[in-house]
């Protein structure tokens, strides 16, 4: 049971109310920013919350069990600090969020109610539903290493110890022709072979997604022309002549890390674990499945 502040319970007592939902949200940009459904700016604490956005909540879903709480707020981009461009480059993915009781009359009388963090966010041409998930989604995530046949590091962090920047695995080219709305044929790839920049990541430094990064799903071959397959559209339509940075891949396998990067050492997977055809073996005299050792 969550304890208010002496004040903010004496107006409650009072019987009538003059209270209004805040949210102070801050993005992993460090950015902060305010929100009321009040009809009128509020200010506490150093920020400013602004009613223009048309931001309501919701009741709060919670259960008894570890489950995640979550809540829906809602609001029209009428904001100038809340654009569809924001949203749609993943800038409020994520961001926590505080949710507080405020008495618009005496913004001194105020409770913090929950914490939390933007889940899914659903949007439309002028509206957009956020979720707001409680702490507890936190529960979710996996923590420490996983025990898999397949690498579990990031081609070129600290603990797979190759430099991504190198020019045998960095490339730069530009696009020549779409093939749907995130393929497309480039050239300055043409001494890579095919595949090299397979499961890598591209950058891309002109056009209308300059600056943004997106996964590659494979890199062919067609006719001796390479072709590029993004593992999902970007946000912004890619055009014809956009110039781009692209950086190879890793499928994570023992096979490649040996072949393609010589990094064998700083494997951090386990190879030689058991796969399924192993679990399911039994023993039979036809000297295939004698039970000996794997």
């Amino acid at each position: 049971m969550k304890s208010l502040p002496p004040d903010l319970q004496a107006h409650l007592d009072e019987g009538t109310t003059t209270l209004a939902w805040c949210w102070r949200i801050t993005r992993a940009d460090g950015v902060s920013f305010g929100f009321t459904d009040h009809d009128r700016s509020l200010s506490f604490d150093g920020t400013d919350f602004e009613p223009e956005s048309g931001l309501t909540a919701s009741e709060v879903r919670s259960g008894s069990d570890l489950s995640v709480d979550a809540q829906d707020a809602q609001g029209v981009l009428t904001s100038d600090r809340i654009t569809e461009t924001d949203i749609l480059d993943g800038h409020w993915d994520n961001a926590t969020v505080e949710v507080w009781r405020v008495n618009w009359s005496a913004p001194a009388q105020r409770a913090l109610l929950r914490r939390g963090a933007i889940g899914q966010i659903r949007r439309g041409r002028l509206a957009f539903i956020a979720e707001v998930r409680s702490l507890a989604h936190v529960l979710g995530q996996t923590v420490g290493r996983t025990f898999q046949a397949n690498c579990d590091a990031a081609l070129g962090d600290t603990r797979c110890g190759i430099n991504a920047e190198a020019p045998i695995y960095t490339g730069t080219g530009t696009v020549v022709a779409l093939r749907r709305d995130r393929a497309f044929t480039m050239e300055g790839l043409q001494a890579y072979a095919a595949g090299w920049f397979s499961y890598g990541r591209i950058q891309w430094t002109s056009g209308a997604n300059a600056g943004r990064q997106a996964e590659v799903l494979s890199h062919v071959l067609l006719d001796g022309v390479a072709v590029l397959t993004l593992l999902e559209a970007p946000v912004r339509a890619i055009s014809e002549g956009e110039a781009f940075t692209i950086r190879a891949g890793c499928d994570k396998s023992f096979a490649t890390c040996r072949a393609k990067f010589a990094n064998v050492a700083n494997f951090r997977g386990f190879p030689h674990i058991p796969g399924q055809d192993a679990v399911l073996r039994y023993a039979t005299k036809d000297g295939g499945h004698e039970g000996a050792v794997l």
